[in-house]
């Protein structure tokens, strides 16, 4: 049978079954009761004095947390996106909105950061590239400096530190610290192994042990250190949150009893791989943490940001109490619920770079790419293909949604939607002067290339519980559905590696320009 037939055959005979990379049935995880914001997407907030996780939907993964007064501001792991290190502001804990990307200039792929403030100014802690870098600002919103190199090599997920001495530390990967000058903007000694974690049993199911995201945090006469092990993905029991003290930042520093802090016990939790946590004091004086994990069933849509209560026992340690969050959870007292989320629908009237949008693995000169241009943006051509042309992409945190555009191509230049994990995971249609292309599997699948002519297309993506249908249009009135319905929920970390999510996105490939307008996002009910 021709490759075409089976292609057809293979449609008739879908079961509409969710399968899992391995290609075992997934039973469907039904959607809990929840909140609609913005272009209906979901929210934590329900609106009676209760939330439901996640608190950030989407892929925020390696959350670091800043209390700075009455405010709170939150960074997340933005690995090849830039700009990037958006950094989100709340005054309850439990409603986010973005409110700039710190970070404009490409260093490499941007993994767990720490966000503090020290006497009056700002400082950001970012591993990229292999190395920590830090950047620094007199207010939040910025303006930021530029990124400047700390030299540590082979380390991640720096945590900050101030000692009873007042000197300034870094907190890394295994654990190890390292000594920083006054100013936050050098290291100041050799790096030192500090802290063996606790081990969790033998007969656990997990990555890898992998003592990582240490953060440090001061109360009473106690330095509390609050990391991950057992690995970030992989079996959904793998992640698991831990804490250990010491009366100093030398430490001897000795392990918690009720380890581990928050754990994933099994597959059936509506939570995977629960970890990363950075323990922060709540408007009304309580306690809480704030991890990642993947939703269960739903690793595409990358590590989503957590919210859970935790209690001081009388002997100064604490335990989490919000179970496996399958439920409904009381919001922090005290506090002030402002706006959550933001719209992803742009008619390219201003600037969203960062906030929304970035380019996936830019050039250090990427953003030349680009012109905004009477209510479009105009995005010169790159690479020959989706994969390498650096699509532009935005972080989708519903199961259920629809994206559109307009997109209109000069000679040479293809232009096209894509749902894009990297480059080699993604589907997607796109269009020159003359063809319609197809995606899927990582590559172009020529056989599918159609004779199309038609320099202007309406394009639109739809994704109902991981099965991505697309269709097109020539006049933005008659739809035609294009004849591939991808199933996807493999286009993610335990498939491809990389730490990411399955994001909407608009590609430019070829030679020439594509002219994008009217990005319109809604979640489906």
């Amino acid at each position: 049978m021709k490759r075409r037939e089976l292609f057809k055959a293979a449609l008739a005979g879908a079961t509409g079954a969710q399968l899992a990379p391995s290609g075992v049935a997934l039973a469907a995880t039904p959607a809990p009761r929840r909140a609609r914001g913005i272009e209906g997407q979901r929210k934590a907030d329900l609106g009676d004095g209760t939330y439901l996780n996640p608190i950030v939907a989407g892929d925020h993964a390696d959350p670091a947390v800043l209390k700075d007064g009455d405010d709170y501001y939150m960074t997340f792991s933005s690995f090849m996106s830039y700009p990037g290190v958006v950094i989100w502001h709340s005054r309850d804990l439990v409603n986010w909105t973005p409110i700039t990307a710190a970070l404009r200039k490409p260093i490499g792929s941007v993994w767990s950061m720490d966000i503090v403030k020290h006497k009056g100014r700002y400082f950001i802690y970012i591993p990229a590239g292999g190395s920590i870098y830090v950047i620094h600002a007199e207010r939040m919103q910025g303006p930021w400096s530029d990124p400047v190199d700390l030299k540590l090599d082979a380390c991640i997920d720096p945590g900050h530190a101030v000692g009873e001495d007042g000197k300034r530390y870094l907190f890394v990967n295994g654990v190890r610290r390292v000594a920083l000058t006054d100013d936050g903007l050098a290291t100041a000694g050799a790096l030192e192994s500090v802290y063996q974690p606790w081990r969790y049993p033998d007969n656990w199911v997990v990555e890898m042990f992998a003592p990582e995201g240490p953060k440090i945090f001061r109360r009473g006469p106690w330095f509390y250190m609050v990391l991950a092990v057992g690995g970030t993905s992989g079996p959904p029991t793998s992640h698991m949150v831990i804490a250990a003290r010491s009366r100093s930042i030398h430490g001897p520093w000795e392990n918690c009893p009720h380890n581990p802090i928050v754990h994933t016990a099994s597959a059936d939790e509506p939570w995977w791989s629960r970890g990363h946590a950075t323990a922060v004091e709540g408007p009304a004086g309580n306690w809480w943490l704030i991890y990642h994990g993947y939703e269960n069933g739903f690793r595409t849509l990358g590590r989503q940001t957590l919210l859970e209560p935790i209690e001081w026992t009388s002997d100064a340690w604490f335990r989490a109490k919000g179970g496996t969050l399958a439920k409904p959870l009381p919001k922090p007292k005290g506090g002030t619920a402002g706006p959550a989320g933001h719209a992803l629908s742009d008619d390219f009237s201003s600037n969203k770079f960062g906030v929304q949008w970035s380019f996936f693995d830019p050039a250090p000169d990427e953003m030349q790419r680009v012109r905004y241009e009477d209510n479009s943006l105009v995005i010169r051509a790159k690479g020959s293909t989706l994969a390498d042309s650096s699509p532009l992409t935005c972080i989708a945190g519903d199961r259920d949604y629809e994206a559109s555009v307009e997109l209109e191509m000069s000679d040479g230049a293809q232009g096209g939607l894509t749902l894009f994990y990297n480059q080699r995971g993604y589907c997607g249609v796109g269009f020159s002067t003359t063809h319609m292309f197809t995606y899927q599997y990582g590559e172009e699948q020529r056989w599918m290339r159609q004779e199309l002519k038609g320099g202007r297309v309406h394009l639109k993506v739809t994704n109902r519980s991981q099965v991505v249908t697309f269709h097109y249009s020539l006049d933005g009135r008659h739809w035609i559905q294009h004849p591939w319905q991808v199933e996807v929920s493999g286009f993610q970390h335990n498939t491809f590696g990389g730490f990411l999510s399955l994001t909407p996105g608009i590609f430019s490939a070829g030679q020439g320009e594509v002219r994008a307008r009217n990005f319109r996002y809604r979640a489906l009910l």
